[in-house]
């Protein structure tokens, strides 16, 4: 089977490896005639991204660059990237990178021709629609990890730098005019990322195909999203040049994002706080609280859990889902307490009231309270 196909779904991706070569076909598609390139500090000086850069000063649309992107991008990120936008007289953006360059790079296109503070367009009822969306520029993304599948999202997560909190800023035309997924991009990350950020993509379906709302179109992928974790995750992690489980990994990442629309849950719910209090890696902070929140939910997800694991071809329903997840885990090296990444006990009624506040807690099969998430926290750390 080649896994080499262009989607239009949800919008327009050219997926294949080497297809990082029509990144310039990939700006004229979006009418960018003088595109940014945002990534993050990490990526800067990377080969993938100085041969982004290469094909795109060779169609003569220069080489210009914004890196100064935290892990956990703020609104200072932020307003440094649009000022560098603004003064460069760029038209659209590249994003390109990790769930913190995508990120990013949309919101620069986004908020570059906006008026009003970018908290005013958080996920909240209609406020997407306070903003000018003929200002909005067009940005192309690339993703160099499997985790996030910030390239087929709508939304970016920025953090209050002042509070600590993550926000989610979103609008329709956020999402990229067209996404590049080339596999070859993500040979290069090194194992604990490829856990982490596959982690982060199993969470993404895990937590769309538990969540209680009607979405079928999103609770189908989601579960075929899993299964392409399952099957792949482990390949990617042993052998970081197998192209096809790098692939089918890029895949899993989109698939998550899309099917999260769905909703998600206490593990996005406690994983947003304890990355902006302490700066750990999302998708593995996902993994570490991922079987307390099992175990809190099961009461009422495990007919769906338990014909998840049939789907997945693993015995013994909740049960052997369960003990799936501990040993996929720790075959990928993540911890078992977020006190291996850090985490401490001293702050977590401020991190459970950051929690219970989060848009993704609305979505967990059991209503988080006070009691439960306290109890979740501590069984994390």
């Amino acid at each position: 089977m080649s896994l080499v196909a262009n989607w239009s779904y949800p919008t327009s991706i050219r997926f294949g490896a080497g297809r990082i070569k029509e990144l310039a076909e990939a700006c004229k598609a979006a009418g960018i005639k003088k595109p940014l390139l945002v990534t993050d500090r990490g990526l800067a000086n990377m080969e993938i991204t100085r041969n982004a850069l290469d094909l795109l000063e060779g169609a003569g649309l220069g080489r210009a660059m914004f890196s100064e992107v935290d892990p956990n991008p703020n609104e200072k990120n932020l307003a440094a990237g649009v000022r560098m936008f603004t003064d460069g007289g760029h038209d659209g953006v590249i994003a390109f990178g990790g769930g913190s360059g995508l990120d990013l790079g949309k919101l620069v296109a986004f908020m570059a021709g906006q008026t009003r503070p970018v908290w005013d367009f958080e996920d909240i009822g209609d406020w997407w629609t306070r903003a000018d969306a003929a200002k909005i520029a067009p940005n192309v993304a690339v993703p160099t990890t499997a985790g996030t599948g910030s390239e087929v999202g709508r939304a970016g997560v920025l953090t209050n730098s002042a509070t600590h909190v993550k926000k989610i800023i979103f609008h329709p035309k956020i999402l990229p005019s067209v996404v590049i997924c080339d596999p070859e991009l993500t040979v290069g990350m090194p194992k604990a990322i490829t856990a982490g950020t596959g982690m982060d993509a199993f969470a993404h379906c895990l937590e769309a195909y538990s969540s209680p709302f009607y979405h079928p179109m999103s609770q189908g992928i989601a579960l075929e999203g899993m299964r392409l974790v399952k099957e792949y995750l482990p390949r990617a992690y042993a052998d970081g040049t197998d192209i096809e489980a790098r692939a089918q990994m890029m895949s899993a990442a989109a698939m998550g994002a899309v099917a999260f629309q769905k909703g998600l849950g206490a593990i996005h719910a406690l994983s947003h706080p304890v990355g902006a209090v302490y700066n750990t890696h999302h998708g593995t902070t996902n993994a570490v609280v991922m079987p307390p929140v099992l175990r809190l939910n099961r009461q009422v997800v495990e007919t769906r859990i338990n014909a998840a694991a049939a789907y997945l071809g693993i015995a013994g329903g909740f049960d052997g889902f369960y003990d799936f997840v501990m040993e996929l885990r720790a075959g990928l090296g993540i911890p078992d307490r977020l006190s291996a990444l850090g985490v401490g006990t001293d702050r977590i009624d401020e991190m459970v009231a950051m929690a219970l506040e989060d848009p993704s807690a609305g979505g967990n099969p059991v209503e988080m309270t006070v009691e439960n998430t306290k109890a979740l926290f501590e069984a994390c750390i």
